[in-house]
């Protein structure tokens, strides 16, 4: 009877013992990364394909506030830089012409050395010609008179050469003045050029402002994520910064869990972990987790936390990162095994 009686104590012992063990290292709640998107540009929401619940892909456009003036305005810069660029492409067509005009005026410009190459020989011939008779001359073979006529031919030539240098030089000249005022004109074409280049550039910086505007006035999906609340409807007048929806990533979601400093010690971040989400009555769902922030600062032990030594005031927070797949949410109560 004695020995029935200790046997029956021992189970009873080993059933307690094994009730009040636990099956986890610590407790918490399951938390996501949430974004409020908001209004980048003030106008009418003129449409916002948004629904609490709905799974929104990244990226994704749900919604545009009007942006019909500054598309008016990016048309009337679009059509002042077209005539620019006509303008700039005139101005090119003119300098093409000035620039053939100078290269037809250089061609007229003459050699003055060929030019005057074939008087100079007949003067030389004629003065050769002139030492030949002054010779016979002196020796009574010739008569005075042919020397004369040939110094009356040496002297038209020397005339006629002079004549036609002076002639040649001033033609030269004007021509070479001729250039010098197409290449004002053309150096007055390229700071015209310059100026147009320097508007150009100024429109397009007001393109990309404006581009950059109207591209904020598109509302999108930050990241895939599901739309947690819902703000405001199409067709209202949203300001900058109106609050528009709000989106949790589901996918990639966090338990903020809570261990004492024993357990501290145990803990560092890279830790893989057991992830466990409690549905009550003892169904419970485990996720492969990791450990990826530990406080610096320990806390009073949150009332809704069971740690692993209960006498514990103090304790520390810890997340654990896991992929969801579609069971757990936001705010669910769950354990974590080391």
């Amino acid at each position: 009877m004695k020995k029935l009686l200790l046997i029956s104590l021992g189970a009873l012992m080993m059933a307690s013992c094994a009730k009040d063990k636990k099956d986890f290292d610590a407790t918490g709640t399951f938390e996501a990364t949430e974004v409020t998107v908001s209004a980048e540009s003030t106008g009418q929401l003129e449409n916002f394909n948004v629904t609490e619940g709905q799974v929104l892909n990244g990226g994704l456009t749900v919604g545009q506030i009007d942006a019909r003036q500054l598309t008016l305005k990016r048309e009337q810069l679009t059509s002042s830089n077209e005539q620019l660029a006509a303008t700039h492409g005139q101005l090119a067509a003119n300098k093409r012409q000035l620039a053939a005009n100078q290269q037809a005026t250089s061609s007229k410009q003459l050699d003055l050395k060929k030019q005057v190459a074939a008087i100079r020989q007949q003067i030389a011939n004629q003065q050769r010609e002139r030492q030949r008779f002054a010779e016979l001359l002196q020796d009574g073979a010739v008569a005075r008179k042919q020397v004369d006529d040939i110094d009356y031919q040496i002297q038209v030539l020397l005339k006629q050469l002079a004549a036609t240098e002076e002639q040649i030089s001033s033609q030269n000249t004007s021509l070479a003045e001729q250039n010098k005022g197409i290449t004002a004109q053309m150096e007055g074409i390229d700071a015209q050029q310059a100026g147009i280049n320097a508007q150009q550039a100024g429109v397009r910086t007001q393109q990309a402002q404006l581009d950059d505007q109207i591209a904020h006035t598109f509302v999108r999906s930050p990241f895939t994520g599901m739309v947690l609340e819902k703000y405001v409807e199409a067709g209202e007048y949203v300001p900058v910064g109106k609050p528009l929806f709000k989106i949790a990533d589901t996918k990639r979601m966090f338990i903020r869990a809570y261990v004492t400093s024993e357990q501290l010690k145990r803990v560092k971040i890279g830790q893989k972990v057991k992830v466990m989400a409690d549905y009550g009555k003892g169904q419970k769902k485990t996720y492969d987790g990791v450990v990826t922030w530990i406080s610096s600062r320990s806390e009073f032990t949150p009332k809704t936390i069971v740690t692993d030594d209960e006498r514990a005031d103090l304790v520390y927070a810890i997340k654990i990162q896991f992929t969801n797949d579609g069971y757990v949410k936001i705010g669910m109560y769950g354990e974590v095994k080391f």
